[in-house]
């Protein structure tokens, strides 16, 4: 997949995609959510798999420590394997949070049932994904799952190339690349 030249005028945001226990369990739900992120343009930087300890699961979601969902959440986090991607875009925090859908699947399946969470949610904490939410939790989230990612070296080498299309998808490692020169 070579996307066109020039076709993004705007620089390319960077956001953390999270695909919970519950979807990557499913393989066939995984290879549909990861169709739905090619799908709608995303550009797939990095890509990941990996099993969360409970420490890591915790330390994630420590800004939600002592709220009722908390133990629920990083519970289930560490159940199962996830997987975790960078995906860039323009605006792509705005529009990973878009297509995933409300938290809440009740609302999600009602308000945006066409949503990643309104197809594929089963509660609330089995909502299939996760997004960043802002600007500097999608750096932070980044680096905790991308240790070896740095967001300010790829900006300035590689997202000049990335917005002019100068790419490929690799359909085996599952990410686009930058196309060789001719």
């Amino acid at each position: 997949m070579l996307l066109a030249a020039g076709r993004l005028s705007k620089a390319l945001q960077l956001t953390l995609a999270i695909i919970k226990p519950d979807a990557v369990a499913h393989p066939l739900m995984l290879q549909a959510l990861h169709r739905v992120i090619l799908e709608n343009n995303f550009i797939i930087v990095r890509c990941k798999d990996l099993a969360w300890r409970r420490a890591d699961s915790e330390r994630f979601y420590a800004e939600h420590s002592g709220r009722f969902f908390y133990q629920r959440l990083v519970e289930f986090m560490s159940s199962g394997p996830i997987r975790a991607y960078i995906l860039a875009k323009e605006d792509a925090i705005q529009q990973w949070r878009a297509l995933m859908g409300p938290t809440k699947v009740f609302r999600a399946r009602h308000e945006c049932p066409a949503s990643v969470r309104g197809q594929f949610g089963l509660t609330d904490t089995r909502n299939t994904t996760h997004g960043s939410d802002s600007v500097e939790s999608a750096h932070r989230e980044i680096s905790f799952f991308f240790p070896e990612f740095s967001v300010a070296d790829w900006m300035e080498k590689e997202e000049p190339s990335f917005r002019q299309g100068q790419i490929h998808y690799d359909q085996e490692k599952q990410i686009h690349t930058l196309s060789s020169p001719c």
